[in-house]
């Protein structure tokens, strides 16, 4: 049995306030030589909506809600949060677990995914912040991916009929579902290891896959056309892809998927964010208002599925793999990804393949 002695939540971090918003983005971005101007276009979707990200608010809300699942389930370990690119930092966060004595502690990352910005990224800056902290720090073992899991897949399943219930009465039955995630270069898909093309697409499409699944029993990819099983159609699309055109990122773009339904006489669409467990600044601003203004332009009826959030099922589903973690359950076969963290897991790719977007994940 391991013997773990803390909790550690890992984010991204986002600003809290207007004099946040640039700060934070040079953080996001330091020594990537994103220009100036694109920083101060980024920070404009921030300060309409007020300046702050909902991200560490969320982030809040989580914590609360995992302490008391914690208690109702014997799990009896101190948590701790840390983001990579604001207050709390996991640097500082790291340095006050060892100052406390904690000597092993468990990750879980707030991205369900593999890939170098959601799983390797985060696993060296882990590593970064115990250098920084020096011989006293903890070691840190980070929670495996959970697209799979149905913690993650089922409040999304019922979030996507919720939605789909919230549009006219006559296109409900036929109404597509256009499952969501964050772009990045193909190059940096590939690099994130198997299957053909990486784990990232194709953890995506799994997650997509299940909550489909559940939502109308038999859907399968239809490629934004037909429905074979019946159900509602549906195909995995990107949102967010910031690189120059001339770099290959993983397509199609979701509002050029959504202009695509128009054309082809679609009653409406569903929008489901499934590349992300919150809904924060990317999905507040590039579904609700981006998206959203696209599909109001083409007259074409949209709703969103809310992301899992502090769901039930996701806080237990955050218990369940730490109990995995401490010994106390064996781990289903069919829930998520064996592991991560092996030295060849999402791997980085070469450095003209990273991500040019100031804002990922906030």
């Amino acid at each position: 049995m391991a013997d773990y002695d803390a909790f550690l939540l890992v984010s991204f971090g986002g600003p809290e306030r207007p004099e946040d918003v640039m700060p934070f983005l040079q953080n996001v971005t330091r020594g990537r030589g994103i220009p100036a101007e694109r920083l101060e276009a980024v920070a404009e979707h921030y300060y309409a909506a007020g300046g702050v990200s909902p991200i560490n608010q969320q982030c809040r809300d989580l914590i609360a809600a995992i302490g008391k699942d914690f208690a109702a389930r014997g799990v009896d370990l101190p948590i701790y949060w840390g983001n990579r690119n604001w207050d709390p930092y996991l640097t500082t966060t790291v340095a006050e677990m060892a100052a406390a004595g904690v000597r092993r502690a468990l990750a879980f990352v707030t991205s369900a995914y593999g890939s170098y910005s959601s799983c390797r990224q985060y696993l060296d800056d882990i590593e970064q912040a115990r250098a920084e902290a020096g011989p006293g720090a903890p070691q840190i073992d980070k929670i495996r991916h959970f697209f799979s899991h149905p913690g993650f897949t089922e409040p999304f399943a019922e979030a996507t009929v919720r939605a789909i219930e919230s549009l006219p009465a006559g296109i409900r039955a036929d109404v597509p579902l256009v499952f969501t995630a964050h772009s990045v270069p193909e190059a940096m898909a590939a690099a994130s290891g198997p299957p053909p093309g990486g784990r990232y697409p194709a953890q995506l499409a799994e997650a997509s896959r299940l909550i489909a699944e559940r939502v109308n029993g038999a859907a399968r990819p239809a490629g934004g056309a037909g429905r074979p099983g019946g159900g509602h159609p549906w195909r995995l699309v990107y949102q967010s892809r910031s690189g120059p055109p001339s770099q290959p990122w993983l397509g199609p773009d979701v509002c050029d998927y959504l202009e695509e339904l128009a054309r082809d006489g679609a009653p409406g669409a569903v929008l489901v964010p499934v590349g992300f467990i919150t809904d924060h600044m990317e999905v507040v601003h590039d579904l609700d208002v981006e998206a959203a203004g696209v599909a109001g332009r083409l007259g074409l009826p949209l709703a969103r599925a809310a992301t899992p959030g502090p769901d039930p099922r996701f806080v237990s589903m955050i218990t369940a793999l730490v109990s995995e973690r401490l010994g106390s359950e064996l781990p289903p076969a069919t829930l998520g990804s064996p592991g991560c963290g092996s030295a060849d897991c999402c791997r980085p790719p070469a450095p003209a393949g990273r991500p040019g977007r100031p804002a990922a994940a906030s």
